[in-house]
């Protein structure tokens, strides 16, 4: 699969990378400014000024300390694995429950937003735990002429996870226009799925989707504590027809094997979403999910979609990394 390009997203990554960089060396290694301008290639005066940049945004607190030196080593090491243009790898909570990495890995999804979105960005979203928690650090200015839109079908009950809610609350805070995905999530048949698409209005959204400025996904794992399951998405013996068809992967309601292929099961005819080959269409790709027992899912993510900026953990991302070098032994 050829590599993604960054495009017009590209300094604001690399800004956030050096700033973040300059803080670890400074805070953490001990380095002098003038050492870490040396170090980095800038001048001193440019290292005051990212120094005070990270305090402002608090990401000395929230990056530097709990080991952040293994972090930015686990993200450049991700990045040659992988292929990627970028990684952003948070500590991993001392609670290692999926809300507590949900919230950390959300935090750095929403931080990497308040920099990346420009004005005139059509922005295609998924949605789980992970996205939600990403509203909490995300402080863009406003931008003009900017949409959001959603990229699979809601829930009847109300859930902390609905996707047709995410999309507005981001939409909301950017000052986007916003398409929502109408739709239920899972149809009975594919004529129903065909006839919401082309005579009630969602044709708008697919149409969007083939030509996106950034798209932001997550995964879940497929296992006894899947999101799917616990949420009541599907049943447990959905499940289990599921992992015997090879499935590891739930990403946005498509189920997937560890190769990143859609698995043999009627489930991926009838979801409400846009197709995983459109999206990876789009110009940039952001991946965002943490804790090891999700490496599989996102790796599968991965191979189907392709990835610019993954977002993860340390546990997720030695894991990756693992299963990469397993891979190439």
């Amino acid at each position: 699969m050829a590599k993604l390009r960054r495009e017009t997203h590209i300094a604001y990554s690399e800004a956030a990378s050096l700033r973040l960089r300059a803080a670890w060396l400074y805070y953490n290694q001990g380095l002098t400014q003038k050492d870490v301008a040396d170090r980095l290639g800038i001048s001193r005066s440019t290292v005051i000024r990212l120094l005070d940049e990270a305090l402002k945004r608090a990401e000395v607190q929230i990056w530097i300390s709990d080991g952040i030196g293994d972090c930015v080593e686990l993200a450049v090491r991700l990045e040659k694995a992988l292929g990627l243009d970028e990684a952003v790898v948070v500590p991993a909570p001392v609670a290692q429950d999926a809300s507590a990495i949900a919230k950390a890995v959300g935090l750095a999804l929403g931080q990497f937003l308040t920099e990346v979105v420009t004005d005139n960005a059509t922005i295609g979203v998924g949605w789980g735990r992970t996205m939600t928690a990403s509203l909490a650090g995300f402080r863009p200015p406003r931008r003009e002429n900017c949409k959001v839109v959603s990229l699979l079908g809601g829930i009847v009950a109300v859930h902390q996870t609905n996707p047709i809610d995410y999309t507005w609350r981001l939409a909301s805070q950017l000052g986007a226009e916003c398409y929502m995905f109408l739709a239920p999530l899972l149809v009975d048949s594919v004529a129903t799925k065909r006839a919401l698409i082309e005579q009630c209005g969602l044709k708008t959204i697919y149409d969007l989707a083939e030509d996106l400025d950034l798209a932001i996904v997550s995964c879940g794992d497929i296992g006894p504590h899947s999101t799917s399951l616990s949420e009541g998405f599907i049943s447990r013996q959905t499940l289990e027809e599921l992992i015997a068809a090879g499935c590891v992967c739930d990403t946005m309601f498509n189920f997937l094997d560890a190769e990143g292929r859609s698995v043999d099961h009627p489930i991926n005819e009838r979801v409400m979403s846009v197709d995983l080959d459109t999206l990876k269409k789009a110009k940039h790709i952001v991946i965002c999910s943490g804790g090891a027992h999700r490496a599989l899912a996102i790796r599968a993510t991965i191979n189907r979609i392709g990835c610019n900026t993954l977002i993860t953990d340390e546990s997720a991302a030695r894991e990756l990394l693992r299963l990469a070098e397993g891979i190439s032994a």
